[in-house]
C-alpha cells in the first residue's frame, strides 16, 4: 500500500504504509460527526426532518467512506494471504480469519467495517421509521440510537487502526484525532440515558463523565507517553470551537436554501458543541499530573469535575439558575464512582491497543 510520487527534482515522496486507508476511515468518521452536529442543530433551529436531508447525507457518506475503505483493505489482505504473500501487520493490525478463514481481515478494519455494515442495517430501519411516522422529532429515537452505536463501533475501529502504528508520527496523531472524534460523538450517544429514571441523579451527566474519562485514559494508555490525555482534551476543545461556529451557520444556510424559516425562539446556541464539557482540558491536566497514582483516583476526580461543571456550563451559556440541591451533589458522587471505574477500564483498553502494534523486530524481519 505504498504510494510514491516523483517530483521534478527526482525526489521521492513516500506515503507511509497504511496511512492512506487509515486516512479514509478517519475522514469518514469526521464526515459523520459533521453530519451529526448539523442534524442536531437542524432539529433545534428548524424542526423535524425527513430521511433525505443534507445532514443525513453527510452521516451516511461518512459511514460509506469508512466501510468501503475497510472492505478494500480486507479484500487486498485476503488476496495477499491466499497467495502466501507476507501481510504487513502495520496496516490495521494482524489479520484474523473471518467466515472460516474465507477472508483475512486486519482486526482494526474488521471492527470499523463491521460498524459501517451495522450502520447500513440501522439506516434501513431509520428509513422504515420515517415512512411509518413521517418526520423525526427527536435525536434519540430507537433507530437513531442504533445508528449512533454503529458509528461509534466504526470510530473504535479507527482508533485501533492508528494505534497499530502508534510508534510512527502519523499513528500518534491518528490516535489523538480518532479518540477526540469518538469522545465528541459519545456526547450524543449518552442522550439515550435520558430514558432511565433520573429522579435522584442526572444520568446523562454521569454518562458524560464516564465516557469522557474512559476515552481520555484509553488514548493516554494507547500512546503510553506523557501528554496523550492533554492532546486529546485540546483536540476536543478545537472541535468544540469549530462546531460552535459551524452548527448554527450550517443550519441557517441550509434552511435558507430549502426555503424554510428558523424557529422564532432560536437562540443560536449550538446543540452538540454545548454537550461537550468545557472543563475537559482541566480534567486532562489532572490526568497528566496524577499519572503515577492508581487510575481510579484521577478518574474519580475527573468525573466529579465534569459532573460539577456541567450545570455551571448551562449557567454560562443559557443564564440558567445554578441547581444547588441534593440531586446535584448526588450526581457528582455517582459520576465520580462511575468515572473511577471508567479510568480503570480506559487504562486497560489502552494496554490492549498497545498490544495491537507489531513487535519492532517482526516489522524489520
Amino acid at each position: 500500500m505504498d504510494i510514491t510520487a516523483t517530483t521534478t527534482t527526482s525526489a521521492r515522496f513516500v506515503v507511509p504504509r497504511g496511512l492512506a486507508p487509515a486516512s479514509f476511515v478517519l475522514g469518514g468518521t469526521l464526515l459523520s460527526l459533521i453530519g451529526l452536529t448539523w442534524d442536531i442543530q437542524w432539529h433545534s433551529d428548524v424542526g423535524p426532518d425527513t430521511f433525505f436531508t443534507m445532514p443525513h447525507l453527510f452521516l451516511y457518506a461518512g459511514s460509506a467512506f469508512s466501510g468501503i475503505a475497510s472492505l478494500v483493505v480486507v479484500l487486498m489482505t485476503t488476496a495477499n494471504a491466499k497467495r502466501s504473500r507476507t501481510v504487513d501487520p502495520i496496516v490495521g493490525g494482524r489479520a484474523v480469519g473471518v467466515f472460516g478463514r474465507t477472508f483475512a481481515a486486519p482486526v482494526g478494519y474488521l471492527i470499523s467495517g463491521t460498524g459501517a455494515a451495522l450502520f447500513l442495517v440501522y439506516g434501513l430501519w431509520d428509513q422504515w421509521w420515517h415512512g411509518l411516522y413521517g418526520f423525526d422529532a427527536v435525536i434519540d429515537s430507537p433507530p437513531h440510537i442504533g445508528l449512533l452505536l454503529s458509528i461509534s463501533i466504526t470510530m473504535v475501529g479507527a482508533v485501533m487502526i492508528f494505534a497499530v502504528a502508534r510508534d510512527q508520527r502519523w499513528g500518534t496523531y491518528g490516535v489523538i484525532g480518532t479518540a477526540a472524534v469518538l469522545l465528541v460523538f459519545s456526547m450524543v450517544t449518552v442522550l439515550g440515558l435520558r430514558a432511565l429514571p433520573g429522579g435522584l441523579v442526572n444520568p446523562v451527566s454521569v454518562g458524560t463523565a464516564f465516557f469522557s474519562v474512559m476515552i481520555l485514559f484509553m488514548a493516554a494508555g494507547a500512546l503510553n507517553r506523557r501528554g496523550g490525555a492533554l492532546a486529546v482534551g485540546v483536540s476536543v476543545a478545537v472541535l468544540q470551537a469549530v462546531f460552535w461556529w459551524f452548527s448554527p451557520w450550517a443550519a441557517r444556510v441550509y434552511a435558507d436554501a430549502s426555503g424554510l424559516p428558523l424557529r422564532d425562539y432560536t437562540d443560536g446556541i449550538p446543540g452538540l458543541p454545548n454537550m461537550i464539557p468545557m472543563c475537559l482540558v482541566i480534567v486532562a491536566v489532572a490526568v497528566e499530573l496524577l499519572h503515577r497514582v492508581p487510575a481510579w483516583i484521577p478518574g474519580a476526580l475527573g468525573g466529579a469535575i465534569i459532573a460539577a461543571c456541567v450545570p455551571l456550563q448551562r449557567v454560562l451559556v443559557y443564564g440558567a439558575p445554578f441547581p444547588v440541591n441534593a440531586r446535584y451533589f448526588a450526581t457528582i458522587v455517582l459520576a465520580a464512582a462511575f468515572a473511577a471505574g471508567a479510568a480503570t477500564l480506559g487504562r486497560r483498553f489502552g494496554q490492549m491497543l498497545r498490544h495491537l502494534a507489531p513487535a519492532k523486530e517482526a516489522r524489520h524481519a
